[in-house]
């Protein structure tokens, strides 16, 4: 390795067509490599690098080019497989402080892929880290495409035009609109390589044995039983066919294009697939293998080298130790799974971590009639995760709702954004295991959380997820937002013939905080029309915003037999969500079910719970969805009296070499001056103790708490969580999440707090941690609040080197290892 080798600036990364790439810093020995890409390089990219015809490359360029310092001089290559497909590089101005010059060269086979842009962010955050603040780029009217790449960058930018060339100056200093740009060509990437992985051509099932019910026999007669539209191709050694279909000796046989691999062959056997996989052209890869980082440091380290090696030609993978991946759309029909069960054609998608898990959801799934989009099972998720599913889904129009199981996070922070994003336009309910311990299971690759699970839940609620307790409840809550309209408000009423129904769903609504109407109990002898007539008038009533219909059978005699077709014709005419407990059945029976093209529940189907309480249950978390996403996201306020600059060379000068500072309360008062905090160590005066902390959480980074300060408190561990930047909802929100909120908003007659006072301590704390990942921890105890406004007596300040930067301000790049 080269000596002073940047190996943080490597990453893999996703190109806007949905294939990947591999980034690193060019080294002296790469000189070959160099020569080789630039002779595949048109006579015009040539001119417009160079400005004038250069058909090759002298031995002195070349050790100029790949000669450099990785400090004043740095240059980044991008490779696809064994190939330089692009490079960066910037040179410093001597001429010019803090300034560099910068230039591009994207070989044309590979131009409009994006490359230019990702390159154009990973050597921005090389720049700023080697303390380079602006870049220079001079550039030929006629090159459009490059120019447009600075210009759509997001950096402020200004531009002059002398002696027949564009000069174009950008400021590296990361905006409001250059993380924007970043994380709208993040999102549209990343849906594009799970679109490729949903939506294949053709598949070929690798490790396809003629062993009944062996792993890749099971998985090809899924393939061809769900009548997928493209050509399977079995992969066998020996044998000339496979489940009556013609099979080829390795994936380079096939004489055809192939899309997608499913790879089920032992995990020592896998890198050779992998590698002929790259040799065909494959675009994506799901490995059902299991003998990987479920088993331990070496099955972990070839995980990773699978993953590496999938990445660098350009595919993503599935898995590995997964169930499959599955598409209902009717043009597709892809069933790449081994369960033996696959719901029909719905409006849900559904992401779980669990392969092993996986056949028990899909058969569940079906019994309910809940339909699904897609579903992807990510086994020990190496690559793709949730994170890119969420980003399909939220332009997918086949999708209304997302299930997520999880059992890690990989990037919590990403997760969070993506969720809080996605939210506002679908809802997302997820059952989130592992809350007793925090821990991963041990296949995955991701760190285990550090906070709280309650406090994971204040996140979670933040970014409006909806966390369900168990798999049940995800299957209770989903079909109501499947299929039913979302509520106005927590209103509801309840129609019963049942009393004893009637008043458990009544204790049931009252505890979970839903307003209940006046109830209609029609009586164990209510007919059709009974119900018709309390259901339109509910439906009428604006005091309404949802409906709980029960039905049972009296307990001698029949029941009117059109009951259901009642309830059903006035759901599809209202507006209104209607639940229903309905002779017990559970999911989505077929007398509450308008029915689809392929006999599966359509939009206006009645869902149907075993009980009451689990149907008020349901309709509870989706009133309180529905309340979120009602309520605006507020904005982060522009805050008078910070100073940055000066904040930010006060945590350098502290923390010197690096280590970890625990500082003076002089320093940490001094910090604490830069946002417009004032502290007093007056402890005299009065007022209602409270507890401010802001800290850099290693998953989830700036993380804002917030309680009472006293030993009650903090016995019943009444903190609210908030991820930082603060919007002045949030703020307002974080405030009134406790417990004991009532003592600063006036309980019992007393005068409320400066609750405003208090609101902007919360927005400059909550700044303070964002703009510094470098405070570990600051705590701002006792905060006191009266009716005059707050006081911080006391403050502890920790600060440390963080892990990386965010990601939100970070280069585009895949999950390392």
């Amino acid at each position: 390795m080269t000596e002073g080798y940047p190996d943080q600036w490597e990453a893999d990364v996703v190109l806007s067509d949905g294939g990947t790439a591999h980034l690193r810093p060019i080294r002296s020995e790469d000189a070959d490599l160099l020569r080789v890409f630039y002779a595949r390089l048109s006579p015009e990219t040539i001119y417009y690098r160079f400005f004038s015809p250069r058909p090759y490359l002298t031995d002195r360029e070349v050790e100029h080019f790949t000669g450099v310092d990785y400090d004043r001089r740095v240059a980044l290559i991008a490779t696809i497989g064994e190939e330089m497909v692009a490079v960066v590089r910037y040179d410093m101005l001597s001429d010019r402080p803090e300034t560099a010059e910068v230039a591009f060269l994207v070989e044309d086979a590979h131009q409009g892929r994006g490359l230019g842009a990702v390159l154009l962010e990973h050597i921005a955050a090389a720049a700023r880290e080697r303390g380079v603040r602006r870049f220079v780029a001079s550039v030929l009217p006629d090159n459009r495409r490059m120019t447009r790449v600075f210009r759509e960058a997001g950096y402020r930018a200004e531009q002059r035009f002398e002696e027949g060339v564009i000069e174009l100056v950008l400021d590296l200093e990361p905006t409001e609109t250059s993380v924007e740009v970043m994380a709208a060509r993040e999102h549209r990437a990343e849906s594009r390589s799970i679109q490729r992985l949903l939506f294949p051509s053709s598949v070929a099932v690798v490790g396809a044995s003629r062993a009944e019910h062996s792993v890749g026999q099971t998985v090809l007669r899924n393939l061809l039983s769900g009548d997928f539209t493209g050509p399977v191709y079995p992969v066998h050694p020996t044998a000339t066919a496979v489940a009556g279909v013609r099979a080829y000796p390795s994936v380079l046989d096939i004489p055809d294009d192939v899309d997608l691999a499913v790879v089920a062959v032992r995990a020592d056997a896998v890198r050779e697939v992998v590698e002929q996989c790259a040799g065909k052209g494959v675009r994506g890869l799901v490995v059902v293998s299991s003998g990987f980082g479920e088993t331990g440091p070496e099955g972990r380290a070839d995980q990773e080298e699978l993953v590496r090696l999938a990445r660098a030609y350009g595919m993503r993978v599935v898995g590995p130790n997964c169930l499959g991946i599955a598409n209902t759309d009717p043009d597709v029909r892809l069933n790449a799974t081994l369960a033996p069960t696959m719901p029909g054609r719905g409006p849900v998608g559904f992401f779980s971590q669990s392969g092993a898990l996986g056949i028990a959801i899909l058969q569940r799934t079906a019994e309910r009639g809940l339909g699904l989009s897609t579903f992807v099972s990510a086994g020990n998720r190496a690559d793709v995760s949730g994170n890119d599913l969420m980003q399909y889904w939220e332009e997918d129009p086949a999708t209304k709702a997302v299930l997520l199981y999880l059992e890690s996070l990989g990037n919590p922070r990403k997760f969070a954004r993506l969720a809080r994003r996605l939210g506002r336009r679908k809802p997302i309910v997820a059952v989130k295991s592992g809350r007793s311990t925090q821990g991963v299971p041990i296949g995955h690759a991701a760190r285990a959380l550090t906070l709280p699970d309650h406090a994971v839940s204040a996140l979670f609620q933040q970014a409006g997820l909806i966390r369900v307790e168990d798999l049940a409840e995800l299957f209770d809550v989903a079909q109501l937002l499947a299929y039913q309209p979302l509520p106005s408000g927590d209103r509801i009423a309840i129609i019963d013939n049942s009393d004893s129904l009637g008043l458990l769903a009544q204790d049931a609504a009252a505890a979970l905080g839903l307003e209940v109407r006046p109830r209609v109990d029609l009586g164990p002898r209510a007919d059709a029309d009974d119900y018709e007539a309390a259901l339109a008038g509910a439906l009428a009533d604006d005091s309404v915003d949802a409906i709980v219909a029960l039905f049972t059978p009296p307990t001698i005699g029949g029941y009117d037999l059109r009951v259901p077709e009642k309830i059903l014709r006035l759901a599809a005419e209202g507006r209104k969500p209607i639940v229903a407990t309905y002779l017990g059945s559970e999911g989505m029976p077929a007398d509450l079910r308008i029915t689809g093209p392929d006999g599966t529940a359509a939009e206006g189907s009645v869902p149907s719970y075993a009980a009451p309480e689990d149907a008020v249950r349901a309709l509870a978390y989706v009133v309180r969805y529905a309340q979120w996403r009602r309520t605006p996201a507020g904005r982060v306020p522009e805050l008078e009296g910070i100073d940055r600059r000066r904040a930010r060379a006060l945590v350098e000068g502290w923390l010197g070499a690096g280590d970890p500072v625990r500082a003076t309360p002089q320093q940490a008062a001094e910090l604490l001056g830069c946002y417009g905090i004032e502290v007093s160590g007056d402890a005299a005066g009065g007022g209602v103790p409270t507890r401010v902390v802001t800290m850099e959480d290693p998953s989830f980074g700036a993380v804002v708490s917030f309680g009472l300060a006293d030993e009650t408190a903090a016995l019943l561990d009444d903190r609210a969580y908030r991820l930082g930047p603060l919007t002045d909802v949030e703020a307002a929100e974080l405030i009134r999440a406790i417990r004991t909120a009532p003592l600063l908003l006036g309980h019992r007659g007393a005068e409320p707090v400066d609750v405003a006072a208090l609101e902007e301590l919360l927005l400059r704390v909550s700044r303070l941690g964002y703009d510094l990942p470098e405070v570990a921890r600051l705590e701002l105890n006792p905060v006191m609040a009266d009716v005059s406004g707050v006081a911080v007596r006391g403050v502890a300040l920790s600060l440390a080197r963080p892990l990386g930067p965010r990601t939100e301000l970070a280069p585009r790049r895949l999950r390392q290892f």
